[in-house]
């Protein structure tokens, strides 16, 4: 039988003692925590640390060995989740042979739904992609044109749950800031976003939660207010290394 989404009020996504291991290595290490829902949520942590392998899991890419993901109170084994969620992946590239048109059009089928001109043109202008673009094959962007094109994609999906990982990659400082007053605008109008970052400045200042995953393990949960003050440091990045390394950052 179908699961399907009964309780409105349910977080986006819950992780439920998510533990994954590839052979002797343990990746994820009964990681649990909630993604609230309408929250923008920035998932932080080293390379390694297991933050990819936890989006592969919540997108079925991957099965954890123990636990269990919830999306919109749906088992994200099943098909019927990945209908909430558009994602983003690090190292995006879309097909070379399409135009830009082409793959937005690829990606609302995809999605089910149809493109609106009117809302093309606002995703465009809001991550300053010019219309241009549109016709161009994509073999033929910059890595911040190619970003700016996926990031175009997820924002007209209509989905309620954006999973981007790493959404910033590519983009120059300028980009970088309307990125993040795009996101700000997306999560202040309702809809949930779900990160990652290595820019612990820009999880600060646009991210009402956070989490740390550090070797597998969940080192955090809460808002980054909320680690500044458990940690007494006034910069996130000096609190996130008190919470990953506490001995070293008081030495």
């Amino acid at each position: 039988m179908t699961q399907t989404a009964s309780n409105p009020a349910a977080p986006a996504i819950r992780f439920r003692a998510v533990t994954k291991r590839f052979g002797t290595a343990v990746s994820l290490d009964g990681v649990d925590f909630d993604v609230p829902s309408g929250s923008l949520f920035g998932l932080v942590g080293a390379n390694g640390a297991g933050k990819t392998t936890l989006l592969r899991c919540l997108l079925d890419a991957t099965r954890p060995d123990a636990g269990e993901i919830l999306v919109l109170d749906v088992r994200s084994t099943l098909s019927s989740a990945r209908r909430s969620v558009a994602y983003l992946p690090e190292r995006f590239n879309a097909p070379f042979y399409a135009t830009g048109a082409d793959y937005l059009s690829l990606m609302a089928r995809l999605y089910g739904h149809s493109l609106d001109a009117e809302a093309i043109a606002t995703a465009l202008g809001s991550l300053e992609l010019d219309r241009s673009a549109l016709k161009k094959p994509v073999r033929a962007f910059s890595k911040g044109m190619t970003q700016k094109l996926g990031l175009a994609a997820c924002l007209l999906s209509k989905r309620p749950i954006l999973v981007l990982d790493e959404p910033a990659s590519g983009l120059d400082p300028q980009a970088r800031a309307r990125l993040k007053a795009v996101l700000t605008e997306r999560h202040h109008a309702g809809r949930t976003i779900f990160l990652t970052s290595h820019a612990l400045a820009d999880v600060d200042e646009m991210c009402s939660d956070m989490a740390i995953l550090h070797a597998g393990t969940l080192r955090f949960a809460g808002s980054p207010a909320a680690l500044r003050e458990a940690e007494n440091e006034a910069s996130l990045e000096k609190a996130f290394l008190r919470r990953i390394e506490p001995a070293a950052a008081q030495g």
